[in-house]
């Protein structure tokens, strides 16, 4: 504890973001499961199913729309820091801003078209709140590039607070305004509240973030290379797209083949297990710009580094796990006695969340070091073996196939990444071999 704290290197720094950036995602998974219970609890399991579904599909949208910039910025802006080149880091803070901001837009725009011309073959109950849904895009994307820029600087509080703490206090907040208000609790509600929580959030965040980035950089002349940042962001972009598309493919694939009921059941349950996911979030997002720095410096150092961080990730993780199998049933009673159904699936969804711990953050090892391709590579094939069996096993076994499939997918993910990680940088990370054990 004395070395996390008070340790000035990159390892203490890299240790206090991320015991941050857990504490965050601690108090946020608290936050984040009582506004969910009272929004259950308000709308009824039926609007909610809907309203989960909209808002999840918005934030998966909104984060693959930075385009892998939200990722390249960590970095790059490390990169350009330790070599002095100022007019480049210039360069990259304003140009990632803009290109996220247009990109975001244009892409709205055609998913609210898209949604409109597809109308007579959605469910009419998802019509309205998807077009109004893509109203919050660009925001959700610009607060995932400020973001982005607040850990490359390792600007914690800022990097996590605004998404993790700000915003989903005041979608309850302006939730409970509008009902009482007199407004209808159903899922266009719930959307409209979330729309203008995540407006004011990603404001308030980009005045924060501007203040202490001009602090930080001196004025003066910027060089844009922007061919070369997007060349690197787009393999970053495909590897954000299959992990977001991994991580949420579940619930969207209960909302394709089921009612939103069970969409409420299954996303319930998953929001109950996501206590466990924290901690390996909390690492990557602690870890991310040492392995850029690290990467750059002495093999051994990152090596060994690296090494660590799998048991940051995984005693923790393991912890989390046995906590909420022990709490999971009183904790879905909460969100309605419907609920308690979801509870024997999470002792087969935390196998693959052990998984992915038990092989700290593979990935972002991987993007770090310049190994995007093959990263992106692998959560392809992952995904796409998600996908099958989500395919195959949801119209045989409901939300059992649903856990089934992402509880396997999670396995491979695992065993592929560390797998490529051993050969593309000769770094174990598994947490029960030892450093040579692969050798």
């Amino acid at each position: 504890m004395d070395a996390v704290l008070f340790t000035a290197d990159e390892r203490g720094e890299a240790s206090r973001m991320s015991v941050i950036a857990f504490s965050v995602r601690i108090v946020s998974a608290v936050i984040a499961f009582v506004s969910q219970v009272l929004m259950a609890r308000w709308m009824g399991s039926f609007e909610y199913g809907i309203f989960v579904l909209v808002w999840v599909t918005m934030v998966i949208v909104g984060n693959l729309a930075c385009l892998g910039f939200h990722t390249s910025v960590i970095r790059y802006i490390p990169e350009y820091r330790e070599r002095g080149l100022m007019d480049e880091l210039r360069g990259i803070v304003l140009a990632s801003r803009l290109f996220v901001l247009i990109a975001s837009t244009l892409i709205a725009g055609l998913g609210a078209l898209g949604v409109w011309l597809a109308a007579p073959w959605i469910e009419s109950y998802y019509v309205i709140p998807f077009i109004l849904g893509v109203i919050c895009l660009p925001m959700i994307a610009m607060s995932d590039l400020l973001s982005g820029l607040a850990r490359a600087n390792s600007w914690a509080l800022f990097a996590l607070s605004p998404t993790y703490l700000v915003r989903p206090v005041l979608i309850l907040l302006f939730m409970a305004l509008m009902l009482f208000a007199g407004y209808a609790p159903d899922a266009r509600t719930a959307i409209f509240a979330s729309t203008a929580a995540t407006y004011a959030t990603t404001l308030g965040q980009l005045i924060g973030v501007t203040q202490r980035m001009e602090r930080q950089i001196p004025a003066g002349p910027m060089k844009v290379h922007f061919a070369q940042w997007f060349v690197v962001s787009l393999p970053i972009f495909l590897v954000e797209s299959f992990f977001f598309l991994l991580t949420n493919a579940d619930v969207l694939m209960v909302g394709a083949y089921m009612d939103p009921n069970d969409v409420a059941v299954y996303f319930a349950t998953v929001k109950t297990l996501a206590l466990v996911h924290f901690v390996y979030f909390a690492v990557k997002a602690g870890v991310a710009q040492r392995y850029a720095q690290f990467t750059h410096g002495d093999p051994q150092r990152l090596a060994a580094f690296a090494r660590e961080t799998v048991s940051w990730t995984f005693w923790p993780s393991l912890l989390m796990a046995l906590l909420v199998l022990a709490l999971g049933e009183p904790m879905l009673v909460l969100f309605g006695p419907e609920f308690s159904s979801g509870y024997p699936l999470l002792f087969l969804l935390v196998f693959g969340v052990a998984a992915r711990a038990a092989v700290g953050p593979c990935e972002s090892l991987l993007t770090m070091s310049g190994n995007q391709n093959i990263c992106a590579a692998v959560y392809a094939m992952t995904l796409a073996f998600n996908i099958a069996l989500n395919v195959m096993l949801i119209p045989m076994f409901g939300l059992w196939g649903a856990a089934m499939a992402t509880a396997f997918a999670m396995i491979f993910e695992a065993g592929a990444l560390s797998f490529t990680v051993w050969r593309k940088l000769g770094i174990v990370m598994l947490i029960f071999v030892p450093a040579k054990g692969a050798a």
